[in-house]
């Protein structure tokens, strides 16, 4: 209800009397006809008023994107009995109680992106599943390192490893890397490539290093003639460019990856390209990606040689260690004989002090075969090169992957070093790191004749953040320092470093600590809120 009050004629102070009464009374007396809304007296006619803004929850720091089912991809045939023979024939078999079912294909790419007129390459693929998962099970793609097995093989061996867990929720798809697998690279004429391979360890004046500026010349002549062009594709940015063909091909919006030495540096190389596209992403040991040569030669130099002394250690604290009680000293005394006598394996073939350089520091990568490297070792110290033999050919037999990992490494650099600038470093590094220094040095010239790296790739993700990273790092890694996973895990701006004091490359399924951090990770979408220490 609402009253007014009108004008009377009495005087001003009358007046002025009654409108305070009927302001105190009324709250407001209007003089004429009321403009004012109606007062509600229950307040049911006012406007309604909006609810207290609610705070939006705070994002999960540590949630990784959800995984999302294969949408198609490639074809696959079956090939289980020849990867997993493959397997053992390498010495890492996968346990007889786990049953997998493994299918090979292959990814169609451009061979160069900026050169469509030459036409596409061709990547192996191995999917990898337990025998009765369905067939659009969420991926985890596997990359490995181009210094041992493919990754075709290294996706096998992975699932090998792994928690039955990890099976239930993906099948595991390994992409070869540009050079391997059904990409084979061979193109080196023999000879140079057996020079390079066979280079002595006491020789790094400068006309031997010379000499092998030489035989890298003549590789890098005859594999642009045979690749029309193609040559400098071998590198980690077109493996990353090779993973996004996969992701598309796959079919999900984000991609599961691991990545394993080298192609830890891939897939790292992809999450800055990508962000985006990124699922839940493993990079184990991934080397500095803020050094370029000779930094990053003398870091990976300095790693091996750590390495080395791991593998010492663990053979002389068994019982029974043959290579006695010194190891370092036991080879070293069989490379001095080496250097002045190589060993015969016939049809005029030997091996070499510089080649079991190779062979030793190759190995160190995979410390579960540790114990057939000592006895290699030793039976070689007795005059049986055999068991070198089989170490070698895999590295630089006509099936081997020397040809790659020399494109790969020389195309990711972009610092050429003369022979008299390697010369310089191997005097200093032969001090340093005794067993593995100046091989390290004659790789650097090796690269000389090669063209210089590609564009400087960007150094931290371009566009929106990517989610979480796990960075894995291996005390001793012959490839790479432990500081890798740390620099790595800095420029990708959300890495999640996850240390192993333990040896090899790779240390996911190596050791329980790891596989627990990772699984929970790729299974559950939980990256580690602080940095993890895992005990060897």
């Amino acid at each position: 209800m609402r009253q007014r009050c009108g004008r009377t004629p009495v005087g001003v102070s009358l007046m002025l009397l009654v409108m305070a009464l009927c302001g105190a009374l009324l709250a407001g007396c209007a003089v004429g006809p009321s403009q004012r809304p109606p007062v509600a007296v229950r307040g049911e006619l006012l406007p309604a008023a909006p609810p207290p803004a609610a705070s939006e929850p705070a994002a999960d720091p540590d949630a990784l994107p959800g995984i999302e089912p294969v949408g198609g991809g490639p074809a696959f045939t079956d090939c289980t009995a020849d990867v997993l023979a493959g397997l053992a024939a390498a010495g890492t078999p996968v346990p007889a109680a786990r049953a997998l079912t493994v299918g090979c294909g292959q990814l169609t790419v451009p061979a160069d992106r900026s050169r469509p007129d030459l036409g596409p390459a061709r990547l192996g693929l191995t999917r990898v599943s337990a025998p009765d998962a369905p067939a659009d099970l969420p991926a985890l793609v596997v990359l490995g390192d181009t210094g041992t097995d493919g990754s075709a093989r290294a996706a096998a061996a992975l699932a090998g490893r792994m928690p039955a867990e990890m099976l239930q929720t993906y099948q595991v798809v390994g992409m070869d890397r540009r050079g391997a697998g059904e990409d084979l690279l061979d193109c080196a004429p023999t000879d140079a490539r057996a020079a390079l391979l066979d280079a002595a360890p006491d020789r790094w004046d400068t006309p031997a290093m010379s000499a092998l500026l030489e035989h890298s010349r003549s590789i890098v002549q005859d594999c642009y003639l045979l690749l029309s062009g193609t040559l400098t594709s071998y590198r980690a940015t077109s493996t990353a460019d090779d993973l996004e063909s996969l992701r598309s091909a796959l079919g999900p919006a984000r991609l599961n990856l691991v990545g394993i030495g080298d192609g830890a540096d891939a897939a790292a190389g992809w999450v800055t390209r990508h962000p985006g596209a990124v699922g839940r992403v493993v990079l184990d040991g991934p080397g500095d990606p803020t050094l370029d040569d000779p930094a990053a030669t003398e870091a990976a130099t300095a790693a091996a040689e750590s390495a080395f002394d791991a593998f010492a250690t663990a053979c002389a604290a068994g019982p029974d260690c043959p290579l006695g009680a010194d190891p370092r000293a036991t080879v070293t005394a069989l490379l001095d004989r080496l250097g002045r006598t190589a060993l015969p394996v016939g049809d005029g073939d030997a091996v070499t002090a510089g080649a079991t350089v190779r062979a030793v520091r190759s190995v160190l990568a995979q410390p579960a075969r540790w114990p057939e490297l000592q006895a290699a070792l030793a039976a070689a110290d007795g005059g049986d090169p055999a068991g070198l033999v089989r170490m070698l050919v895999p590295i630089g037999g006509p099936q081997g992957r020397f040809d790659a990992a020399l494109a790969t490494r020389c195309n990711d650099s972009r610092v050429r070093v003369t022979p008299g600038e390697a010369a310089e470093l191997a005097g200093d590094w032969v001090e340093r790191f005794p067993l593995f220094g100046t091989a390290a040095a004659q790789q650097l010239v090796s690269c000389g004749p090669w063209p210089s790296g590609g564009p400087v790739p960007p150094s931290a993700p371009q566009g929106d953040a990517p989610p979480p990273v796990l960075v894995l790092g291996t005390a001793q890694d012959p490839r790479s320092a432990q500081s890798g996973a740390d620099r790595t895990a800095e420029q990708l701006g959300d890495g999640r470093v996850v240390r192993w004091q333990g040896a090899g490359t790779g240390a996911y399924g190596h050791t329980p600590c790891v596989t627990e951090v990772v699984d929970r990770a790729l299974v559950e979408g939980r990256a580690p809120a602080e940095p993890v220490v895992c005990p060897p």
